[in-house]
């Protein structure tokens, strides 16, 4: 075996200071399980507390379309950014809307409705004949059908969702009914995601979890063929628990939003594991070089564990980030999510080496192969980099820069209603709206809040703005106390471009209106993309100002973190091109997911994505500058640390970005639509930062920049208090 010089002690501070700590560890090794044991047990007693703590609440608190919203839940228990049920009928050849028997069946059908969905605001062309409900050619028409408060219930950021029993009881209503001799066919957007592919059960996190970790399993039992490869698995085993134990607490503080727990079970799968796993190479490698067990543990604190350290807080700014969001349910998660990679740290700090120093040695006394040959073809593709890494940095940042110029076009919101449902009667149902002229508005209808005594000049005013095809002002249970609901409906489905330019439309007419707001399923995410993304420049800010402060210290260098940090954010913005052409155009949509183009990305997606992909990338930069900058500081060659850098960390990122991916790839399998968005992002993000960014363009910019990297002007110095250190000659 090839032998390699003793590496040279912690040259910080930080290295030093873990290197203490593992030494008092070490020497209290019972104390320290003992604490660990007590705390995870704790933690599955929370773990099982924690989801009823948790509430579902996706709004955005005092934007102008929530505010309308719940007046109009307060005025008529209904309606807002509920999306209502829609029946649909298609008359027979030669049959129009305005036959007088048409409308008794019309006004039968209402009444069946309500009696299925008591406390419902209903209308059609048999109690409000106005042109709003009917076709152009008279033949297809439909009643809107907005349940009461009562039977709807959250159903996660992409909207509300009525109770599975009040559905049935619709359903029920509508296959019974026959208007003009013709069937009723009932839609909407709750019907319309039952019938997706996949959904059906809800998200269960610990399926999800358990099928991560088993893809987890097999991963790293191929990464240290031996059974040293159950280590990380416990260190993951021991972090979640203790970190939803956390999160249970933090809930007697905060509101903190159920979708944390995935987060926290998935995400905390990947990074406790990815965290164990660089310290237990590290150990590893430490031993093969001759140290002692003891010694091998130190050092490899020392050295790993400062980057695992540094790594922990990058990812926990990434994170935290979200609180500068004006959404309550993406600040939690900013909470929830700070949480999962400082609980990895301390785990990967203190319990690790108690289970290395005591069970490490003989878990890895039967190998079932050398791994040193992986570090040999790390080597070799690193050389291969260098010789080329004008054309390899240059045509990875071309395909960066591709998927940025396609995030570019990336429409927010929620799915249009022609890429929703199966082949079933709500399907149907949207295809003879779309046939017929009326379009998938009424699924999505825009709700205007005006006085009653204004309600008919109001949808008079609403139906010729532009791109509005009409608007109705019923009577009835859609005006109370003094207030009245007219209904717009635009030409297009309004979760389309051209739907939300007429909602735009919609709002500066109502602005010229006295005391009339606008509200709506759609005009609540145009909301929310304003205040989030309105907010996403000083997020940025603050992200790459703490980040660069944190690294440039780790690295000693400010070319490094300047570069780590646009390098990042080019990988986060072509993250977002995957997701804009997966779920907006639907490329493999059908193949991975049995279902078509959404037209659009879920609104709150890209901006989680960003703090989570811009965290764990920075996690493998760390990793892999970490140790170039060490063998850089033993062999003053950057090309000969960039070579041994990526030697000995590029199966272990790969491995690790593998587990990650694994973990979000498992979140996918929910069946539920949202978390299968958030997925795709996170998982995509992972292995193409993984595999085109760190193994390629990483390698290829820091040797081409040679010595810059290691720049640190002594004022900078000064400001970050580094020690001066001289380079080896």
């Amino acid at each position: 075996m090839q032998t390699t010089p003793i590496s040279v002690q912690p040259v910080d501070r930080a290295g030093r200071w873990l290197a203490n700590l593992t030494r008092w560890v070490l020497a209290h090794k019972r104390l320290v399980a003992v604490g660990w044991l007590a705390l995870t047990l704790v933690g599955f007693y929370g773990s099982a507390k924690v989801t009823d703590a948790l509430n579902e609440n996706f709004t955005m608190p005092n934007s102008a379309s929530t505010i309308a919203n719940e007046r109009i839940v307060d005025r008529f228990d209904s309606g807002g950014a509920t999306p209502p049920l829609v029946a649909v009928v298609t008359l027979p050849p030669g049959t129009t809307a305005s036959a007088p028997a048409v409308g008794d069946d019309l006004r039968a059908l209402e009444r069946d409705l309500a009696r299925a969905v008591p406390g419902a605001r209903i209308a059609s062309f048999g109690s409000t004949p106005e042109p709003a409900y009917v076709s152009d050619d008279g033949r297809t028409t439909f009643a809107i059908v907005h349940p009461p408060s009562a039977v709807v219930e959250d159903a996660g950021p992409s909207g509300n969702e009525i109770s599975d029993a009040t559905l049935a009881r619709a359903e029920e209503a509508a296959a019974g009914a026959r208007v003009g001799g013709a069937e009723v066919r009932l839609t909407g957007a709750a019907l319309l995601a039952r019938e997706a592919p996949g959904e059906g059960g809800g998200p269960a996190f610990l399926n999800e979890t358990l099928i991560a970790g088993v893809g987890a399993l097999i991963v790293l039992a191929f990464v240290f063929a031996s059974a040293l490869a159950l280590v990380p698995l416990l260190m993951a085993i021991v972090a979640i628990p203790v970190t939803l134990l956390a999160v249970w607490g933090l809930t007697a503080l905060t509101e903190v939003n159920l979708v944390v727990v995935f987060l926290v079970s998935l995400i905390g799968l990947g990074v406790a594991i990815d965290y164990a796993l660089l310290i237990v190479m590290r150990w590893r490698e430490e031993r093969e070089r001759g140290r002692s067990n003891e010694e091998a543990i130190v050092h490899a604190a020392g050295t790993a564990g400062r980057a695992v350290l540094f790594s922990g807080t990058t990812v926990a700014i990434g994170l935290l980030s979200a609180l500068v969001l004006p959404v309550p349910f993406l600040r939690s998660m900013g909470f929830g999510g700070l949480l999962i990679p400082l609980v990895s740290v301390v785990v990967a700090l203190t319990l690790l080496p108690v289970v290395l120093a005591t069970v490490g040695p003989v878990a890895d006394a039967r190998r079932l192969r050398r791994t040193d040959r992986a570090e040999r073809h790390w080597a070799g593709w690193t050389r291969l980099v260098i010789r080329h890494r004008v054309a390899a940095a240059l045509g990875g940042t071309a395909a960066l820069v591709a998927l940025c110029i396609v995030a570019q076009g990336m429409l927010l919101g929620s799915p249009e209603a022609r890429s929703l449902g199966g082949t079933g009667d709500p399907k149907a149902a949207v295809v003879q709206l779309d046939r017929s002229g009326i379009g998938a508005a009424p699924l999505a209808p825009i709700e205007v809040l005006t006085p009653a005594g204004r309600a008919d000049d109001t949808a008079a005013r609403m139906a010729a703005v532009d791109g509005v095809r009409a608007a109705s002002a019923p009577r009835g249970a859609w005006r109370a106390d003094g207030q009245a609901v007219v209904e717009v409906l635009p030409r297009s489905d309004t979760n389309s471009q051209t739907g939300r330019e007429a909602v735009d439309a919609v709002r500066d007419a109502a602005a010229a209106l006295p005391a009339t707001t606008v509200g709506g399923g759609t005009a609540e995410t145009k909301d929310f993309v304003d205040g989030v993304y309105g907010s996403f420049p000083l997020m940025l800010v603050l992200i790459s100002v703490v980040t660069f402060v944190l690294l440039a210290r780790a690295f000693r260098s400010i070319v490094l973190p300047a570069k780590a940090i646009a390098m990042n954010l080019l990988s986060v913005f072509a993250t977002w091109g995957v997701m804009t052409l997966v779920w907006q155009h639907g490329v493999g949509t059908e193949l991975l997911f049995g279902t078509g183009a959404n037209g659009a990305v879920l609104s709150w997606a890209p901006v989680i994505v960003f703090a989570f992909i811009y965290g764990l990338s920075m996690d493998y930069e760390v990793f892999i500058l970490a140790r170039m900058r060490e063998e850089y500081d033993r062999t003053g060659s950057t090309d000969e640390a960039v070579v041994r850098g990526m030697a000995g960390t590029g199966r272990l990122v790969t491995s690790a970005a593998l587990i990650v991916f694994l973990a979000f790839a498992s979140m996918a399998t929910s069946g539920d639509a949202d978390l299968q968005v958030l997925a795709t992002g996170l998982a995509a993000g992972v292995l193409f930062d993984a595999l085109i960014v760190r193994s390629l363009l990483v390698p290829a910019t820091v040797s081409w920049l040679g010595r810059w990297n290691w720049w640190m002007p002594e004022r900078g110095r000064r400001l970050l208090r580094l020690p001066a250190v001289t380079p080896a000659a």
